[in-house]
């Protein structure tokens, strides 16, 4: 019997259980620092298999797609900057004062990566346009985010990071790209008649980020550091923030007459904010007594991002394959 479409699917209830295993057995350690590199050779894997799996004609294209990019930069660097001073006085009596000053510094993070392709491709949006964006704005991230940083939260700059992170972002993502780009003349068609391979690292590389992030935030303390009543009034905010995200993407890829791939782009590129990057930045650009506070809003719109966009990302695909079905077959003239 069909499973009714209002009832969670089995991708969604995974990251559910994941979360609770995250919070009910946290890795530490040893454990923690193995799950850390699976995440990373998973990361690089999936990047390698979509540099595989595109065409060169598909990557120029992506990368020439200025009006996409143009959009999604302005969406993580303006967008959010903005809903964070605007919703200000309506948002921070939820929350402590030191709490939303990590919200202001969730609004002025690059993008995230992995699960925005991963997403992206589970959705059937434009792949290489995630690829290019994605990646371009986590890289713009590194120089602009200090900046934002230092107009919007606090005046204390960083400086001996960029390079660092930089050549974390070409080693991680970039390399295996090209990689797998390079062997694409060999292992391309392998790769296209095994789409489930693809399926499965782009959804492991997603559920192996959530248990590691999730399992870092419990070992922090994150059900310890503020009153219940503030971690409400934070998850509220968080809502209210991706919410608003989601829609105001959503709106700009069809009011600018974008087609549906790069709409899903958009919505997918536009509305996240990164951990990976966010977690090393908030470490050099706060003190350490302050960072607890600073991150926790970044774990759980993390975290909420990714249960929200997967939700999304199947009931784009759903669409999809029903636009597909309902389609007339073409009869013979």
């Amino acid at each position: 019997m069909a499973r009714s479409r209002y009832l969670p699917d089995n991708f969604t209830i995974a990251l559910v259980v994941v979360v609770a295993l995250a919070s009910l057995w946290p890795a530490s350690g040893g454990t923690a620092h193995f799950f850390e590199r699976l995440t990373t050779v998973a990361i690089g894997l999936l990047f390698f298999l979509h540099g595989a799996k595109l065409s060169r004609e598909a990557i120029l294209g992506g990368i020439t797609h200025w009006r996409l990019h143009v959009l999604v930069f302005a969406a993580t660097f303006v967008m959010f900057p903005v809903l964070g001073l605007v919703l200000k006085p309506m948002l921070q009596p939820l929350v402590t004062p030191d709490l939303y000053t990590g919200v202001l510094f969730l609004c002025v993070l690059p993008a995230t990566v992995q699960s925005a392709i991963a997403f992206t491709s589970m959705a059937r949006g434009n792949i290489p346009a995630a690829v290019c964006s994605a990646s371009a704005s986590t890289l713009l991230g590194v120089f602009v985010t200090p900046l934002l940083v230092n107009l919007m939260v606090v005046q204390h700059g960083a400086a001996g990071a960029s390079l660092d992170a930089v050549g974390r972002i070409l080693l991680q993502l970039m390399v295996p790209f090209v990689a797998g780009h390079l062997m694409r003349p060999w292992i391309g068609g392998w790769i296209k008649k095994r789409a489930s391979v693809l399926t499965l690292v782009d959804r492991g590389s997603i559920l192996l980020v959530v248990y590691t992030a999730f399992s870092a935030a419990v070992i922090e303390g994150l059900w310890k550091q503020v009153p219940m009543s503030a971690l409400v009034g934070l998850l509220v905010v968080c809502a209210v923030i991706l919410g608003l995200a989601l829609a105001i993407t959503a709106w700009a890829g069809r009011a600018l007459g974008f087609d549906k791939a790069d709409q899903i782009t958009i919505v997918f590129c536009g509305s996240k904010k990164s951990l990976a990057s966010g977690i090393p930045m908030a470490k050099v650009l706060f003190a350490s007594h302050a960072v607890g506070a600073i991150v926790l809003p970044l774990m759980l719109f993390h975290q909420m991002q990714l249960m929200v966009c997967a939700v999304l990302a199947q009931r784009y695909a759903r669409r999809a394959v029903e636009s597909i079905d309902a389609k007339p077959a073409k009869t013979p003239a």
